[in-house]
Order: C-alpha cells, then sequence, then structure tokens
C-alpha cells in the first residue's frame, strides 16, 4: 500500500483456502444420478441386443452350413446317378444299340455335375470357416449332424409374438430407458430454479510481509489468523433466459426420444409381419417341394422304364435325372429358408 492504515500493513499478504459442501440444489444432483443410472441400464440393454444379434449370425451361419451340406450331398447323388447312367449307356453303345452322340451328351452331363459338386464340396469348406469365425472356436464338421432340421418348427403365434417383442425387444427398453432418463433431466434442470444451501469452512491468515508467514504474529492488536463456518443461501433471479432455454431443451429431447419409440416399434412390427410373411411362403415352398421330389422321382422311374423298352430317349432321361436333382435342390433351399426366417423370428423376441 502506498499508505498503511490501521488494519493493513503497507507490505501485506493473505493466504486463504475454503472448503464448501452443497447441502440442496434444487434436486438436480438427485435427478441426474437418476438420469446416469438409467443411461447405464440402457446400455446394459444394448448389450443384450448385441449378444442376441451374435446369436442370429450364429445361427443363419449354422443354417447355410445345412444347406451347404444337403446341396452337396444332392450333387453327390446327381453324380453317381449319372455315372450309373454312362456306364449303362457306355455298354449299349458298345453293342451297338445308340449312337456315339447319346454316349457323349450323358459324359458332358456327368461332367458338368462333377463341376458342381466340386464348387458345392468348396461351398461347404467356406462355410465351415464362416461359423468358426463367428464363434471364434473350431468347428468339428464331421459331428454335426443337424438334427435340428429333423422337424420343422411349430405353428407360431404372430399376435403373440408381437406382444413379446414390444416388451422384450433390447432396442425398445433401451429407448423407454433414455426417455426416462429424459424425464429425469428436466426435473434436473428444473433445480436451477431453487436456492442453493451450501455449508462453507474457511481459513485466512493475513501477514504484515510480502511473504505469508514471515511477519509479525498479530497486526494492530488483532489476531491475523481467521476461521469461519458459515451457511450460505444463494439464489439466481436472473440468467439471460438460460435456465427456460435449458428446460425448453430437454423437454424437446424428450418429444423426440417418445417419437423415436413410436417410430421404432412401427418398424419393428412391419419387420415382424414382414418375416411371417416371408416364413408362411418358405413353409408353403416347403411342401411344394416335397411333393415335386416325388413327383421327380416317380418321373425318372418310368422314364428309365420306358428307355429301357425303348420307348424314351437318352435326352428325355437325362431330363428327368435333372430335374429330380433340381427338386431336391429346391426342397433344400425352402427347408432353409424356413429356419433361417425362423431364427429370424426368435431374435425379434430375444429368445435366443
Amino acid at each position: 500500500l502506498k499508505d498503511e492504515s490501521f488494519y493493513e500493513d503497507r507490505e501485506n499478504s493473505i493466504v486463504t483456502g475454503a472448503v464448501s459442501w452443497n447441502l440442496f440444489a434444487g434436486f438436480k444432483d438427485k435427478y441426474s444420478l437418476k438420469s446416469a443410472k438409467l443411461l447405464q441400464k440402457a446400455q446394459e440393454y444394448r448389450l443384450d441386443g448385441i449378444r442376441q444379434d451374435i446369436k442370429l449370425r450364429v445361427a443363419l451361419h449354422y443354417v447355410s452350413l445345412f444347406s451347404r451340406k444337403a446341396n452337396l450331398q444332392v450333387a453327390g447323388d446327381y453324380v453317381a446317378a449319372l455315372n450309373k447312367m454312362y456306364q449303362d449307356t457306355e455298354n449299349r453303345y458298345e453293342v451297338g444299340l445308340i449312337k456315339k452322340n447319346d454316349l457323349l451328351k450323358v459324359k458332358v452331363d456327368m461332367d458338368n455335375a462333377l463341376i458342381d459338386m466340386k464348387r458345392a464340396e468348396a461351398e461347404v469348406k467356406k462355410g465351415v470357416q464362416f461359423l468358426q469365425r463367428e464363434i471364434s472356436d473350431t468347428v468339428q464338421f464331421d459331428a454335426l449332424t443337424f438334427a435340428e432340421f429333423d422337424q420343422l418348427p411349430l405353428s407360431l403365434d404372430p399376435g403373440q409374438y408381437e406382444k413379446d417383442m414390444l416388451k422384450q425387444r433390447s432396442e425398445i427398453r433401451v429407448l423407454k430407458e433414455i426417455v426416462q432418463a429424459a424425464d429425469a433431466q428436466i426435473k434436473a434442470q428444473y433445480g436451477a430454479y431453487y436456492p442453493k444451501v451450501d455449508l462453507v469452512g474457511s481459513y485466512s491468515k493475513y501477514d504484515d510481509d510480502f511473504i505469508n508467514g514471515r511477519g509479525s504474529d498479530s497486526v494492530g492488536g488483532f489476531i491475523d489468523e481467521e476461521v469461519r463456518a458459515q451457511l450460505v443461501l444463494s439464489m439466481n433471479i436472473f440468467d439471460g433466459f438460460g435456465k427456460s432455454s435449458r428446460t425448453g431443451r430437454a423437454r424437446l429431447e424428450k418429444r423426440g426420444l417418445l417419437s423415436d419409440l413410436a417410430e421404432l416399434e412401427n418398424e419393428l412390427k412391419t419387420q415382424l409381419v414382414n418375416l411371417f410373411l416371408d416364413y408362411d411362403v418358405s413353409a408353403e415352398n416347403l411342401i411344394v417341394a416335397r411333393d415335386s421330389i416325388r413327383q421327380a422321382e416317380e418321373n425318372l422311374r418310368v422314364t428309365t422304364l420306358s428307355y429301357d423298352e425303348g420307348l424314351a430317349t437318352e435326352a428325355e432321361r437325362l431330363d428327368a435325372a435333372a430335374n429330380l436333382s433340381r427338386a431336391r435342390f429346391n426342397y433344400v433351399a425352402a427347408k432353409s429358408e424356413v429356419f433361417a426366417n425362423y431364427y429370424k423370428i426368435i431374435r425379434t423376441v430375444e429368445g435366443f
């Protein structure tokens, strides 16, 4: 100071420290903590959804591997049938019952079937790799019996599945928790309208020197140390409409989340309806494909008998064998589609 006074020396310093403990802040802390807990729960539901997605991918890869193995079996049976047919045709050609052109036609179809079988073998190996990648473990392919696909799923109730989906679906539960968290945030923002109550403990030390602690013990006969305990009540009267803006923003965020929840529920309902449509169509196709196999087998039997009697050509016999193979491929595809759609429906209700 230029001139010292009775209370202050020309050279002086003050060291001050304070500890404040908030006793009341308009319930802001209460609702902020509640919001954080709800958001944590929402993340747990999101994790459940990720687990369900992984299980669905494993199931679909398993169905795909079943389909590839069944296609390989069909391709192998077709090759075996054509090989037997080729041997029979070759014997007929050697005794002059047919032309070489018929023999070559069977040979071309058999070579093409062999190529398809090799492709099917590669597809099986790729399917094993895909499944191993998904489960991060080794797949013992020879130990897989695919007994799960021997019996078709029981009839499904779309209405019950929709109720279960709206109740159990992770994405819906996540949004519901976030909506509750947004509601808690609104209440927390209203805390700014309430007064704050703080308990403050402070200590200050005055010294008549530039370096605190090096001067005399007292100044003008007064003790130069002070300890205070204060109960402080404070309330903001005006902050440039900040409180109302933050509260309005929180309400708008909740409204947006409610709209997102409604849109999500409608989207999931539509997906579920479409999945049931696909499931019903694939189930009907499976019945048709099963009948087609019986008809193709009968057609091949009749054509073979006619061929042995000289009433059918080699081309007709090849067509009958190809039709049977095609019917078996269609059956495998339809059955795989049934179970793929079934597992997708199970995913909608978190059923894995």
